[in-house]
């Protein structure tokens, strides 16, 4: 019996495996709208379905236009962009699939052009650019425009958008909510010393700055009620050193449970400009064959599963179904979730199944496909 085939049950959510397709980015909506790209009957989230990954999440998606890393980015600030993101849902779901949604915020990392455009700052001056925001005027770095330091009063304003934009996430069928707290976003500037540098109650030492994270947390798990399933993803270690550390995140982990997070996406980097995934436990750069080995990411979900009373779920170049199998087996995560591998393979959950002995009828096959696939095998048989 294969565990990565296994169930998981979060709450009131059963996963019907421990495989998730972690959030990708697009940059293909039209102000904060999904298109067609998005859409169940067409390519992407329902090939993910179809594949049989337990979990699908959409992209990061914006809780405000302020909050979106590009102007081609998801949004859900408005009944227009729910509406849109709910027939992709209940094809998810019609799949067998969990849908999930991740809410963001970019922080000072907004208006930005998106990678296959550059991925350069936009100018707030720019009509397609707008001001960036964060927790101190430090910008991520040359080029980028200085954030506008957020006042108290802002900061309780981007709490209740990310309470409104779960509870339409809610009303859209969405049974998983993931809050992105990594990657140099603006809950991750807010826990990094080398971006939060306020001497209020929102900075300083690592309980202050761990304070806006908590109360988007609190908020939301008390807007959801308690059969959502919350994840939270974490940069696990900042990409620079002197800045925040894997002891640092296992604090925020029991905080966050304590908060009512169930899960902690584990991943690094990024709080000085892209997400570089190539940093030590202590934040120092990692040689370059070290930081692209498979699994390289894994030892900061073990340490998040074995040192909190939280789930954790593994990502950063899972790439086999074996290594996959072992990282459940040997109790080093809860789910592992695959980004590039899956958008390479988006039938890779289905293969997995096959090779690791958990499907050898096919069954896991959609019946639209099931019966292509049997009699492909039977051929292969008779040609040995």
């Amino acid at each position: 019996m294969s565990v990565l085939f296994s169930p998981q049950t979060i709450r009131g959510v059963i996963l019907p495996n421990r495989i998730a397709v972690s959030p990708l980015c697009m940059y293909s909506a039209v102000d904060g709208l999904a298109q067609p790209f998005h859409f169940a009957h067409f390519a992407h989230l329902s090939t993910f379905a179809r594949g049989k990954a337990g979990l699908v999440f959409t992209e990061a998606t914006a809780i405000s236009p302020e909050g979106r890393i590009t102007p081609q980015c998801l949004g859900l600030w408005s009944e227009e962009q729910a509406a849109a993101l709910k027939p992709i849902v209940e094809f998810i779901t019609s799949m067998g699939a969990v849908a999930g949604i991740q809410l963001a915020h970019a922080g000072r990392k907004a208006s930005t052009e998106s990678p296959f455009n550059g991925a350069k700052p936009i100018s707030p001056e720019h009509p397609d650019g707008w001001q960036c925001v964060g927790p101190s005027p430090i910008a991520v770095g040359s080029g980028f425009s200085v954030p506008t330091e957020l006042s108290v009063d802002a900061i309780k304003g981007i709490v209740s958008d990310f309470v409104d934009a779960a509870l339409r996430s809610v009303n859209c069928g969405f049974k998983v909510i993931e809050l992105h707290g990594a990657h140099g976003y603006l809950m991750n500037s807010f826990l990094s010393p080398l971006s939060n540098q306020r001497t209020d109650e929102y900075g300083g030492e690592l309980f202050a700055r761990m304070r806006f994270p908590l109360e988007v947390a609190r908020a939301v798990r008390k807007a959801v009620g308690e059969d959502i399933a919350l994840f939270f993803r974490i940069s696990a270690v900042d990409s620079a050193e002197g800045g925040w550390t894997m002891d640092d995140s296992v604090i925020l982990a029991k905080e966050l449970g304590e908060a009512g997070i169930d899960v902690v996406d584990c991943s690094a980097g990024g709080i000085s400009g892209g997400p570089s995934f190539r940093v030590s436990d202590e934040g120092k750069p990692l040689n370059k064959s070290s930081a692209r080995a498979p699994g390289f990411q894994v030892p900061y979900a073990e340490r998040i599963k074995k040192e909190t009373k939280l789930k954790s779920m593994a990502v950063g170049v899972i790439i086999d179904p074996q290594q996959a199998e072992d990282i459940i087996e040997q109790g080093r995560a809860d789910i592992v979730a695959l980004g590039r591998e899956i958008m390479y393979n988006p039938f890779w959950p289905l293969h997995a199944a096959q090779a690791l002995g958990a499907d050898p009828e096919f069954g896991l096959w959609p019946p639209q496909y099931k019966w292509a696939v049997d009699r492909r095998e039977q051929i292969r048989k008779l040609n040995g």
